[in-house]
Order: C-alpha cells, then sequence, then structure tokens
C-alpha cells in the first residue's frame, strides 16, 4: 500500500477510523485486507479510547500502534521458537529412522 495514487493501478480507498476518513491508495488485490486492516485498528482504538477516557486521537493511535506492534513482535518470537521446535523434532526423528533401517540395511 502507499499514501499516493500515482502509481499504476492504484487507487484510492476512504477509509474511516475513529470517526475520520483518510483516504489510503493501494493496489486492487489489497483493496479487502485494507478494509479488514482499517476496521480492526478503529476497533482497537475505540476500545483504548473508552478505558482510557479523554485522551486524544494522537495518543490513542500511538498506545494503539505499541499494543499492536508488541502482539506482532510476540506472535513472531513464538513463531521463531515454534519454528525452532519443529525443525528438532523433524532432526530427531531423522535420526531415529537412520538408526531404524540402519538394522535392515546391514
Amino acid at each position: 500500500m502507499s499514501d499516493e495514487s500515482s502509481k499504476s493501478g492504484t487507487q484510492p480507498v476512504s477509509v474511516s477510523i475513529l470517526d475520520r476518513e483518510y483516504l489510503v491508495a493501494c493496489e486492487p488485490h489489497e483493496r479487502a485486507s485494507l478494509l479488514a486492516a482499517a476496521a480492526f485498528l478503529d476497533s482497537r482504538m475505540r476500545d483504548l479510547r473508552a478505558k482510557s477516557r479523554g485522551s486524544n486521537p494522537e495518543r490513542v493511535a500511538v498506545m494503539a500502534g505499541l499494543t499492536l506492534a508488541h502482539e506482532f513482535l510476540e506472535l513472531s518470537t513464538n513463531s521463531r521458537v515454534s519454528d525452532g521446535s519443529m525443525s528438532e523434532n523433524v532432526a530427531s526423528l531423522h535420526r531415529k529412522l537412520d538408526g531404524a533401517l540402519a538394522h535392515f540395511i546391514q
């Protein structure tokens, strides 16, 4: 996605976040995911605004960004740990299979 619609194929899409409209240029095939992302962000920002009563929109946006970045980094870290564990499990199974097959090959 881009904030310029001058690139070939991009089209302006209107998204609403905290009752403000924003035009965002994106490729036609990205439109659905952009609208979903905007709706998700709007929902998170509304939740934060309701919890912190009276916060200005800039503070709500920063807090939402920090919260989402934190969640993203946690998921990325957990994914890498899972990938590492899976690699270790596959390597262990590979060794066991090699050991079991060695008896048949001899």
